[in-house]
């Protein structure tokens, strides 16, 4: 029998197919990111065969027995992933080139493998003495539990699982694993799909779980189809600047755990290292009496932690005035400094405005709404923010600040860490739960008029 082999242009984004080169993808509206590929079809001994029964059983009947998970014993790996690695799991870890995917998986590998759990690591990038020196570089103790291997042809790497039956496997990366029945060249939209679907069969199919490291597109998305992170269970993602030691590893998709949860590393010479107190490294150099500064207690999971926001606003010397905001959605930025023009009189409209928040940490909580239309205003009037206090709330667009969750969970925090007031929504003071015998001083504000009326005057 025939494999016909068809050419086909392949966006390397989205994966939408089409029969000629077009500039613009339908799909996902991307320029200039279709291919050229062979497409062959894979047979089914190829793909694996069918995953899943094709019978249909009643889901009352379905038994259930808690599966034990792999602990690595690095806390905050462990956090994210939602306690633990689950038996016959997927985890796809993507992130910048040179932010620690590898050298996390290493740490986390040579962990289990001293627990007595069989791992196997194929390195597609490095050769097994290359492996070896970065381990050792990182001081990872190992044991015998532990394989490595350098490979990238699909077909061997099965074999390898097939006679060793490992428990956790890493491939690093699926960039460069290619399948021989497939032309195109690794990396490719095909290669990539095709080799993380068979890749999840096996996991699926045993009780092995593996590890996927993904690179990065220069947009900041995973290399490959986005079809990727739909097959895996669960994707990490690492956040931080190059030139920044912190890293954060932030969960965008779990079928085991919240996807809500964070953790922080410290990239130092041995490798990654915990980070179990977040909010006294970023508040750490934090300068006193600085105006456009404020403390917020945001909630990350069931995490929280303190981190400082600053603003800086200065006379605009050009045409057009410019709105730059470093680990904060822009567009928010944009419409809490409406806010403050139309509600509060604030003359920002010939003003650039710059804000940051320091650590490389990306705000995603509403509660920190409030912390920058505040930092904002101090930077804009010159007048400091006690260094003393702590503030969150969600700003709506008649300047009310509405209530947010997990309120005693942000004040325990703060009030840790020695400060003694805080501006938050009214309604939260009033339902008074978690936080009753807390020592802080609490100001309830009903809108945003109210807040800066309580922090030293600024109105």
């Amino acid at each position: 029998m025939t494999i016909k082999t068809k050419v086909l242009f392949v966006c390397q984004t989205c994966g939408a197919q089409a029969p000629r080169w077009i500039g613009k993808c339908p799909a996902c509206e991307g320029w200039n990111t279709y291919v050229e590929e062979m497409i062959t079809p894979i047979s089914k001994e190829g793909r694996g065969g069918v995953v899943f029964s094709d019978k249909p059983v009643k889901f009352s009947e379905i038994s259930m027995t808690e599966q034990k998970r792999f602990t690595t014993g690095i806390a905050e790996f462990d956090r994210v992933l939602g306690g633990g690695i689950v038996p016959s799991s997927v985890t796809l870890i993507g992130g910048d080139p040179g932010i620690g995917k590898s050298t996390m998986a290493l740490q986390a590998v040579c962990a289990l493998s001293r627990q007595g759990y069989k791992v196997l690591y194929v390195s597609g990038e490095e050769s097994v003495q290359q492996t070896k020196m970065r381990a050792q570089r990182l001081g990872a103790d190992t044991s015998d539990s532990l394989y490595i291997v350098n490979q990238v042809d699909l077909n061997a790497i099965k074999e390898y699982l097939a006679k060793m039956k490992p428990q956790i496997v890493v491939i690093d990366s699926i960039q460069v694993v290619y399948h021989p029945d497939i032309p195109s060249s690794p990396g490719s939209v095909s290669q990539v799909r095709e080799c993380a679907a068979i890749l999840t069969h096996l996991a699926k199919t045993t009780d092995m779980s593996v590890f996927i490291i993904g690179h990065v597109t220069k947009e900041g998305t995973i290399a490959g189809p986005r079809v990727l992170e739909h097959i895996v269970d669960t994707v990490l993602y690492f956040e931080g600047e190059r030139y920044n030691a912190h890293r954060i590893l932030r969960t965008i998709k779990n079928r085991f755990g919240s996807t809500n949860e964070l953790g922080v590393f410290e990239m130092t010479g041995g490798g990654l290292l915990e980070v179990t107190n977040p909010s006294e490294i970023f508040l750490a150099e934090r300068a006193v009496q600085t105006s456009g500064s404020v403390v917020v207690p945001i909630l990350e999971g069931t995490r929280p932690f303190l981190v400082e926001i600053q603003a800086l606003v200065s006379r605009s010397t050009f045409g057009v005035v410019r709105q730059k905001a470093q680990g904060f959605d822009p567009n928010r930025l944009a419409l809490l400094v409406a806010v403050l023009e139309k509600r509060m009189d604030m003359n920002l409209q010939d003003k650039d405005i710059f804000l940051n928040v320091v650590g490389g940490v990306k705000l995603m909580d509403p509660a920190a709404d409030l912390a920058v239309v505040l930092a904002v205003a101090s930077a804009l009037l010159d007048k400091p923010i006690s260094s003393q206090a702590v503030v969150f709330g969600e700003v709506g667009l008649s300047a009310e600040v509405r209530s947010v969750s997990q309120v005693g969970l942000r004040i325990n925090e703060a009030e840790k860490l020695g400060f003694k007031d805080c501006i938050l929504p009214k309604n939260n003071l009033k339902t008074n739960v978690g936080f009753e015998k807390t020592r802080l001083n609490l100001l309830g504000v009903d809108n945003v008029r109210e807040a800066l009326e309580n922090l030293q005057g600024i109105a």
